[in-house]
């Protein structure tokens, strides 16, 4: 079996399901598991060999939508020389992938009759349903409800410790420049690790925030997790945050509480690592319960 992926947390899901070596390709933002950066990459983002702020990104991203093309090329030369039986991709958001229907049109253009498999999860339970549905598909069927079985035992811990804790209020922060407040999984992992989400819904998409939303929401713990983006730009990048006076005033930016996070690895990919992920949020809400974070997932900042 031959197998695409045009998905980061699909590549890394295929990779824990022991498929690793049927995967042929790979997007240029695949770099976990590190082996799968060596893999041939058969689509790019556009926006990839440009050098922009976060505010020349989202203006850009916006300009792309409206003009109705597309974030990510794919090879169709490619394709053809690969031949892949499955191509893994999604439909949740077009600004984090190759649209499925993306993915259909360049396997007519390579006259490749892969199947495609769309991973959309909404929720931790869709990022673990997820799993058990790719491994079903691909033949690995035990070991991902083994892979799901250990995820749901580290999910069902937090929650246990969590339950009687007072409620922290979270702001989660998925962009900084304009602010966006993270949706879908996210505030979910707020709530299983003990605090209330603000400016975000459970299983809805993310939000553009204005900083008086921010203020006035008068978050606790503010989570900075720039979609896609690495602990140290997350760090650069949340510094800036303190220049405005209505984040500055929050209760979270009075009393040292902001933390920069890891969201690449941990919080935007919807695979195994959103555990990690979830288990870091602990720390960052309930640091006398779960310890402090680890510094290599989030790092707390200052202006």
């Amino acid at each position: 079996m031959r197998i695409v992926s045009l998905l980061p947390s699909a590549t890394e899901i295929l990779f824990d399901l022991g498929l690793g070596a049927s995967v042929v390709a790979v997007t240029d933002e695949c770099n976990y598991p590190p082996e799968a950066s060596s893999l041939p990459i058969v689509s790019r983002c556009v926006l990839a060999d440009e050098s922009l702020s976060p505010a020349e990104i989202d203006a850009r991203v916006a300009d792309v939508e409206r003009s109705g093309e597309a974030l990510y090329r794919i090879d169709p030369a490619m394709l053809d020389e690969l031949r892949p039986d499955v191509i893994v991709t999604q439909d949740l958001c077009p600004v984090c992938a190759l649209p499925a229907s993306q993915a259909e049109q360049a396997l007519h253009d390579a006259r490749c009759s892969a199947h495609v498999v769309s991973l959309d999860p909404h929720s931790i339970d869709d990022v673990l349903r997820t799993i058990v549905d790719l491994g079903d598909q691909l033949g690995a069927a035990d070991r991902a409800r083994e892979l799901v079985a250990s995820l749901q035992a580290r999910v069902d811990v937090i929650r246990g410790r969590t339950a009687a804790l007072e409620r922290v209020r979270v702001l989660a922060l998925e962009w900084g420049d304009p602010p966006w407040g993270a949706g879908h999984w996210v505030p979910e992992m707020i709530e299983l690790a003990g605090g209330t989400p603000l400016l975000g819904e459970h299983g809805k998409d993310s939000r553009r925030l204005t900083w008086e939303d921010i203020a006035a929401a008068a978050p606790e713990v503010v989570a900075f997790m720039p979609c896609s983006f690495g602990l140290d730009d997350a760090v650069d990048q949340g510094r800036e945050l303190f220049g405005r006076d209505e984040f500055a005033a929050t209760p979270a930016a009075r009393n040292g509480r902001v933390f920069a996070t890891d969201a690449e690895s941990y919080f935007s990919r919807s695979g195994p690592r959103i555990v990690d992920g979830l288990e870091v949020l602990a720390s960052i809400v309930h640091p006398d319960v779960f310890g402090d974070p680890p510094p290599a997932a989030a790092r707390p900042i200052t202006a």
